[in-house]
């Protein structure tokens, strides 16, 4: 074969998160002469953009009347925006298909592959092979967007008949894998698994870069959208009981719907003058690296990639065993310690002990980096494109050699 494989990524837009990071790194690091990577967007807008090609990326013309952000993710379900969504976002993206002829489409997340089931039955002749990549727990992300239970049941009987339906359910966590595909009722033929790619160059790079506005004290740390997710009210609350963090402020970096109720949680638990909220920070690695813990408190995950990037840090992590993910980036008692999800109790304690060892932290942060670079995005990327290989159908050209001394012939891993 001597072109390269035709693959277009499909997102909301490039908003700040886990999933949008990945496709960024997938358009600009997969090899041009053996993936010919797009992406096709419902909004050109997000922070990501800057960092991506523009020229290989396509955006809906009506995106932003549209399909503009509404906040919490429940806002999809306003009628007005699900029949916009329903009907507007799969003609887009159909044209996209068309226009581009794609062998193998990836779309991101539950919402966008809803919508991509629909596009690519409406493409005919034209339907590529279709990858539902899947970086969260689908069944809590329903249960936080849907409040009534018959929509709840409607909305995942749908997500269970569009996921069975593609061709291949990509998962960025074996826990996540095994979970899905029984609540899902997935073929377990067709399921993958590949671990979010982390730039461990790049993050230890500007890593290094001065942290302007850094608070006059030492912090904890916490980096996520300040949604019911990621637990913030559990985090608020055990920082509030910690003693050993009497002396400390708490920094949580992100932007979400909940900010004003965080806020006014951190001043009904006495603490508001030392927690911080500085928003979306485009280099959040400077704070990790000058934490004294980074501290993941989420009630589910997919694969949190910056709990990969606190370890690339060396810096010492505290995280949850949510469903799914941070367990598998952490060995707890080498590179971080893990709690049980939502509960204040356990992280609390769990905050203190950390706080109160720093022969634990020590380690923590000598084994961070090493445990980080299982997960380097070089080995990921090479992962993405044997699977856009094996979807296309086609065989994937043998890898060159690498030219060793003496002339002595490496095969290449």
């Amino acid at each position: 074969m001597n072109e390269p494989v035709r693959v277009m990524l499909l997102l909301s837009s490039l908003n700040g998160g886990g999933a949008e990071r990945v496709a960024v790194h997938l358009l600009n690091r997969c090899d041009p002469a053996l993936v010919d990577v797009r992406m096709g967007l419902l909004r050109r807008e997000g922070p990501f953009l800057a960092e991506a090609d523009p020229t290989r990326i396509e955006a809906a013309t009506i995106g932003k009347r549209w399909f503009g952000h509404q906040g919490h993710n429940s806002g999809f379900y306003r009628a007005d925006r699900l029949v916009a969504s329903t009907v507007l976002a799969p003609i887009n993206f159909a044209h996209m298909i068309r226009t581009h002829r794609p062998q193998v489409v990836m779309s991101f997340l539950k919402g966008v592959s809803l919508l991509t089931w629909m596009a690519v039955n409406r493409v005919g002749d034209a339907r590529p092979r279709w990858i539902v990549r899947e970086g969260n727990n689908t069944d809590a992300v329903i249960e936080d967007e849907v409040s009534h239970p018959l929509g709840r049941a409607i909305v995942k009987g749908i997500t269970r008949k569009a996921y069975r339906s593609a061709d291949c359910f990509l998962a960025n966590s074996h826990e996540m894998a095994r979970g899905l595909q029984q609540r899902l009722a997935l073929d377990g033929d067709r399921v993958r698994v590949i671990q979010n790619p982390i730039d461990v160059a790049r993050v230890q790079r500007l890593a290094r870069e001065p942290l302007r506005d850094a608070p006059k004290r030492p912090f904890i740390l916490n980096v996520g959208r300040l949604e019911y997710q990621k637990g913030h009210d559990v985090l608020l609350k055990a920082f509030a009981a910690s003693e050993a963090a009497r002396d400390l402020d708490l920094v949580i970096l992100g932007k979400g719907s909940l900010e004003g109720e965080l806020k006014r949680l951190a001043g009904e638990l006495g603490v508001a003058d030392r927690v911080i909220f500085p928003g979306f920070i485009p280099n959040p690695w400077a704070w990790l690296a000058r934490a004294k813990l980074f501290a993941l408190s989420s009630r589910w995950e997919g694969f949190p990639s910056v709990v990969a990037e606190a370890l690339a840090c060396g810096t010492p992590a505290l995280v949850t065993s949510c469903d799914f993910g941070p367990a598998e980036v952490v060995e707890h008692g080498q590179s971080g310690w893990v709690v049980p999800p939502d509960s204040v109790e356990a992280f609390g304690s769990a905050m203190d002990q950390l706080l109160r060892r720093p022969d634990l932290t020590a380690r923590f942060a000598a084994n961070g980096p090493a445990r980080a670079a299982l997960f380097d995005v070089d080995s990921m990327v090479e992962a993405y494109t044997d699977l856009f290989f094996e979807q296309a159908r086609v065989l994937r050209p043998a890898r060159l050699p690498i030219e060793a001394p003496d002339d002595v012939a490496v095969a290449a891993a």
